[in-house]
């Protein structure tokens, strides 16, 4: 809405004739022109001094966005406060300024806007479930673009394509890049393993420059890459050891899955050669003493109970059990062959005693 209070409190205009007789009313005019136009030269003065301040301001403020730091960051919030408080004072003056011949006329709706980066929206922190359902979404619709982006080389081509294809500027490039990493290393292809890290140390900077600057990641493309172009020694260094630092972990973690993968298939193999009672027969066959290993290695019947004979009886019967349960001893195995051979009910067929499977 309009303020037309100030027309209730108007300066005279510098002709007004109605004064004291034994005042010099030209004098007095032309005394009241001039502090009035002193007076708005100085406001004047002060509002020059508010847009250079400004002006600087945005200088430094686009400049922080591409090399940030902590203490950069906190004197641009000073000269913030700073500049808030003098345009405060200068739209306080001008308010309780009066109108005059001078100012009647002009325009009392602009204004000065100081133009920041897009603030990033704040997100819910999703669940390990979310995230991998989100991941497997991303991952469906943009593998295709992913995996160019992994095999990019140069600087350049990484930036304008980022910029051509800016969804892919998030957190699930990064852990798709990381992944990919993962599987190529446990497949022996280390070189590709290396450039496609290098590719994902590049996003992972990228949202870091982002959340430190509190801005939408896609806006901190080319400030990241125009850094790495002009090979500054000190961000290039700290660049390579973050790549490093990955590569080390991605060859650890690729060791760790090859290492479960091995144990889940041993465990299958273990789990298939279980025997009836639910033992391993290669743990109960090295657990045996030697000779009764010797009597299996052979297959020999008679030495086997010839060895179990001369065994104490408690101690074979342990052995024999185990043998059992493993399958690695078949009781009336004889039997059982000439049942499946003749097709006979079992009680007519000869039992020939236990056998070797």
């Amino acid at each position: 809405m309009v303020d037309y209070s100030k027309w209730k409190d108007i300066e005279i205009s510098d002709d007004e004739d109605d004064t004291h007789p034994n005042i010099d009313t030209p004098s007095l005019f032309k005394w009241r022109h001039e502090a009035r136009v002193q007076r708005m030269e100085e406001e004047k003065r002060e509002q020059e001094r508010l847009a250079k301040e400004k002006a600087e301001f945005e200088k430094k403020l686009k400049a922080s966005s591409e090399s940030p730091s902590a203490f950069a960051l906190k004197q641009l919030e000073a000269e913030r406060k700073k500049i808030e408080e003098l345009e405060l004072d200068v739209k306080k003056k001008e308010k309780l300024r009066p109108w005059n011949v001078d100012t009647i006329s002009t325009s009392g709706f602009s204004k000065t806007v100081i133009n920041n980066p897009p603030p990033k929206k704040e997100e819910e922190p999703l669940s390990e479930e979310e995230q991998a359902k989100r991941l497997k979404e991303f991952t469906a619709k943009y593998e295709s673009l992913l995996k160019k982006y992994g095999m990019l080389r140069r600087f350049e081509d990484s930036k304008k394509f980022l910029t051509e294809y800016p969804q892919l500027v998030c957190e699930d490039t990064a852990h798709y890049l990381l992944i990919w990493c993962i599987n190529l290393e446990m497949e022996s292809k280390s070189s590709l393993m290396e450039h496609v890290a290098h590719q994902c140390i590049c996003m992972q900077f990228i949202m870091e420059l982002a959340k430190h600057m509190k801005v939408d990641p896609r806006a901190c493309v080319p400030a990241f890459y125009k850094r790495m172009e002009s090979s500054e020694a000190e961000y290039l260094a700290s660049f390579n050891d973050e790549l490093n630092s990955l590569k080390e972990r991605i060859r650890t973690r690729a060791k760790q899955k090859l290492q479960l993968i091995m144990e889940e298939i041993e465990e299958e193999e273990r789990q298939k050669r279980l025997g009836p009672g639910g033992l391993d027969p290669v743990e109960v066959f090295e657990s045996l003493p030697k000779e009764l290993q010797d009597c299996f290695d052979r297959k020999d019947i008679p030495m086997l109970q010839q060895v179990l004979s001369t065994m104490p009886e408690e101690e074979a019967k342990y052995h024999l059990k185990r043998c059992i349960d493993s399958g690695m001893w078949v009781p009336d195995g004889k039997k059982k062959e000439a049942e499946e051979a003749v097709k006979v009910p079992s009680s007519s067929a000869t039992d020939d005693g236990p056998d070797v499977d």
